[in-house]
């Protein structure tokens, strides 16, 4: 079976094993068919002055002097008109998997790619790899771009959080609950689209219209697997979709392949997986315009608040958004960075910085339905 996040053929990674190899010489060939045209149209047009056009085999390519700058630009035509053209959803990034199976993971799209990255290396030196990854990243914002394009921005919200988080803590039931809520009152919710936190955003909203009975019978199932390292964790996943399916309600995920050990959760019912964690970390913030949740979480929970941070003192995009943080006791006491930033506020080292620390989830919701209905300044 093909892979397909990126199609081309001059990379056989994305083809099937079975797949007869291009020739080595494939494109030197091509380029002697292309000065053999060249020259024609070249002597064509001493003999007929009133040539103008050269044709379209030659077209894209009349700057060309020398094999490797062909072959570069034969490359990149290939791949630009074949990458992907939507974002992934949990059928297609585990196309493979079959419920009940959990070994049947590593038959998974999502593995398959997984496997590629690692063994041609996170920072690849090979160019048509990462031309390959930056054409389909540029593919995955284009495509997310549109999904966003049918939703007032401002209600558009983001829950941070560690991926570690174990679905059987209260902190995990709370942010299912909030984002749950928040889904029904037509906000737009998205994460970072990994585990812990992250899953229980997507779980909210895939249970949204549901009932706190139905919410409480998904988490007994998913209990049976608490950790992400737990062996029956996607399993467990797919068997509450089954359960309870739907299909009013719609959540983003924007995971990475460079923490692929952290599988993607599948109640994300569209999913921006990305190479480049940089362009997804800065996108995930950037998009998040209706606010975001920070719930209990360790390195990356303080880098994406730290960055949010800067992009609200520059009003980066015209306007500062809230950020709210969940869990009063963890973010003035275990994690105290509550504190840090309200001090660099009053020493004016932080500014337009909209804070709000909790643990009331009929506060955080308000505090979002307000600002949503504010006029931009």
């Amino acid at each position: 079976m093909a892979v397909s996040f990126c199609h081309s053929t001059s990379l056989q990674y994305l083809r099937s094993e079975k797949r007869e190899p291009m020739a080595d010489n494939y494109l030197e060939k091509q380029y002697e068919q292309y000065q053999a045209r060249k020259a024609a149209w070249e002597k064509a047009k001493q003999r007929h002055p009133q040539v103008k056009a050269a044709p379209k085999s030659t077209a894209p390519y009349q700057e060309v002097e020398d094999i490797e700058t062909f072959i570069t630009l034969a490359q990149e035509r290939q791949l630009a008109g074949r990458h992907r053209q939507t974002l992934y959803t949990p059928e297609t990034l585990y196309k493979g998997y079959r419920m009940g199976e959990p070994d049947s993971y590593a038959e998974s799209y999502d593995s398959r790619v997984y496997q590629h990255y690692l063994k041609k290396g996170k920072h690849s030196d090979d160019m048509r790899e990462t031309l390959a990854r930056t054409l389909h990243d540029h593919a995955i914002t284009h495509a997310m771009n549109r999904l966003l394009e049918s939703y007032d921005e401002r209600r558009i919200v983001g829950i941070m959080g560690g991926h570690g988080l174990l679905r059987t803590d209260e902190a995990y039931r709370q942010v299912v609950r909030i984002s749950k809520r928040l889904t029904e009152m037509d906000f737009l919710l998205i994460s970072g689209g990994g585990p812990g936190a992250m899953e229980a955003t997507h779980l909210g909203a895939w249970m949204a219209g549901r009932t706190q009975e139905e919410v409480d019978e998904a988490l007994q199932i998913l209990e049976k697997a608490p950790s992400f390292n737990d062996r029956e964790w996607l399993d467990t996943a797919f068997q509450v979709r089954a359960h309870f399916p739907q299909e009013h309600y719609i959540s983003l995920g924007v995971p990475t392949w460079l923490y692929g050990h952290e599988p993607a959760t599948p109640f994300a019912t569209h999913i921006a997986k990305y190479f480049e964690n940089a362009l997804r970390e800065d996108g995930l913030l950037t998009i998040a315009k209706g606010g975001l949740i920070y719930s209990p979480g360790s390195a990356g929970t303080l880098q994406e608040i730290f960055q949010e941070a800067v992009q609200n003192h520059y009003l980066s995009f015209g306007y500062a958004s809230p950020m709210i943080f969940l869990g009063v006791d963890y973010w003035t006491d275990e994690m105290p960075i509550f504190r840090l930033l309200e001090h660099l506020v009053e020493k004016g080292k932080y500014k337009n910085l909209l804070l709000t620390l909790t643990d009331d989830e009929n506060r955080i919701v308000d505090t979002l339905e307000r600002f949503a209905g504010e006029e931009p300044q």
